[in-house]
């Protein structure tokens, strides 16, 4: 086990965000791990004494939006609202504590939108030519042709490669080849884990394109406007990035002087997919070189989920929709959200692809829930109150480590914590004990007891509902009113 004894911290301010989720579609469970995640670690900062600003919310300009929209004949903006309140649920469903809620259609994210754009084109970064590009409508990205497989994006191998030509404002991308790199060399744990690090820099060094930051209002006219120009509005990548700024009120009076620029005490975190490395930690961080403004500290990867062995799909009926794993545990459990959180937690790797499936998560939940902490609990509270041990509350302050951002790790310590417990009172029997040496037998009981209030704190970051649920039990003397994860029929 590896417990530190923590002395509380000052506020020091701590930032992070997810992603944005693109609102062309329901929640998936990919959104579902990433939002996990990140509330994983903002709920760690706050125990460790952190001043948190946790951010997500909803990306909703761009061609794929509007397409959908036409398609289902609602007008836009209805059909943002309608989705955007969809991942507004699932952000409370899931219990992600004090997030904020950005969308970019909210009025001072377009003020900050047209703000970076300016500052850009007053730094000489941006200017308007012609082009012809490949471009996937699925990612809303140029791709050149080493990024294509057999003509096709690899990530939307579905969608034909447009090719598209017309006139666009671009950004001057080139210009910050050395000075990406150089921010990469002077900060060692910007990208992690440290193979997708790998990853960019390698992209980086073998030469930036400038990107396209417009498109014509005529063929896509759902977008943030370009200032000065009329005949044209932002690409959705562009405005989109902006959003972690802008969330924290910038560039007006709010929180952005001291979340995101404070020089030497700053921790600016953002998560990711791995479909998402180039505009996280390339793109946006030239953008914020270009208008003058800190960079993030660290960007987070996190792996893709598939099932069976197969990319989840429609077409092939294996897609898991997060909200229906809560609703299929509310039956057996008062916490299905945990359920799902620890699925997300446990059984996928905090940065390589993981395998979920529907029978793989009845498994899990029975090893690890309904065989694990809750019966551990219900043994454990049923010795405490049939011997009436008495609750003495220990010293506050030890917590597991989350190093380097590896929740998967962190959850499976406590596993492991959990089953230590378990066998000790598989060895020691302090249930048989009571009956010849009640005194031995009690203070085995009474480290149980201290085990499973300090697997409770550390699980209450991941699990928070579980977690407090046997903090109850424990610092109240009770048994569980019915079993915390009831076992499966």
């Amino acid at each position: 086990m590896i417990w530190k004894k923590e002395k509380m911290l000052s506020k020091k301010p701590f930032y992070i965000t997810t992603t944005l989720p693109y609102v062309n579609s329901d929640p998936h469970i990919g959104h579902a791990l990433e939002f996990v995640r990140a509330d994983v670690i903002a709920r760690f900062k706050r125990l460790e004494g952190y001043d948190v600003f946790f951010n997500t919310g909803t990306d909703e300009h761009g061609a794929n939006i509007y397409a959908n929209a036409i398609k289902e004949k609602m007008e836009v903006e209805e059909y943002v609202d309608k989705n955007a309140e969809k991942f507004k649920n699932l952000v409370q469903v899931l219990n992600m504590e004090d997030a904020h809620f950005i969308r970019t259609t909210s009025s001072n994210h377009i003020d900050a939108a047209i703000e970076i754009w300016n500052r850009c084109n007053s730094a000489g970064d941006i200017y308007k030519k012609n082009y012809k590009v490949k471009y996937c409508l699925g990612c809303e990205l140029e791709k050149t042709d080493s990024e294509l497989v057999d003509e096709k994006c690899p990530i939307h191998p579905n969608r034909d490669i447009e090719i598209r030509e017309e006139e666009n404002y671009f950004f001057k991308w080139s210009n910050y080849q050395e000075k990406l790199l150089d921010y990469y060399k002077s900060n060692p744990s910007f990208v992690v884990p440290d193979f997708r690090f790998n990853e960019i820099r390698a992209f980086v060094e073998r030469g930036l394109n400038d990107f396209s930051i417009s498109r014509l209002k005529t063929k896509m006219p759902w977008g943030v406007p370009v200032p000065g120009d009329e005949e044209h509005v932002m690409y959705v990548w562009f405005d989109a990035l902006t959003s972690y700024i802008s969330t924290l009120g910038w560039p007006k009076s709010g929180d952005f002087e001291k979340y995101w620029v404070q020089d030497g005490k700053r921790e600016v975190v953002q998560y990711c997919g791995k479909d998402n490395i180039r505009q996280q930690s390339a793109m946006w961080q030239a953008m914020l070189m270009s208008a003058g403004l800190p960079n993030s500290t660290n960007i987070v990867i996190d792996g893709f989920i598939i099932s069976g062995g197969q990319k989840m799909s429609k077409s092939i009926g294996n897609v898991i929709n997060p909200l229906s794993v809560i609703e299929a545990y509310k039956g057996v459990t008062d916490f299905p959200e945990d359920v799902l959180r620890f699925i997300l937690l446990h059984e996928v790797p905090s940065f390589e692809d993981g395998d979920l499936t529907m029978e793989s998560i009845k498994k899990a939940y029975t090893a690890y829930l309904a065989n694990g902490i809750g019966n551990l609990t219900s043994r454990i509270m049923k010795m405490v109150t049939s011997n009436k041990i008495e609750y003495k509350k220990k010293e506050a302050g030890k917590k597991k480590e989350i190093v380097g951002f590896d929740t998967n790790a962190a959850i499976k310590e406590i596993m492991h914590d959990i089953g230590l417990i378990d066998e000790y009172i598989a060895t020691n029997e302090p249930f048989k004990v009571i009956k010849t040496d009640a005194e031995k037998a009690k203070k085995m009981i009474e480290h149980c007891l201290v085990s499973l209030e300090a697997v409770a704190e550390n699980l209450s970051v991941f699990l928070p509902r579980t977690g407090e649920k046997v903090l109850e039990c424990i610092r109240e003397n009770k048994m569980p009113e019915k079993p915390l994860f009831a076992r499966l029929p």
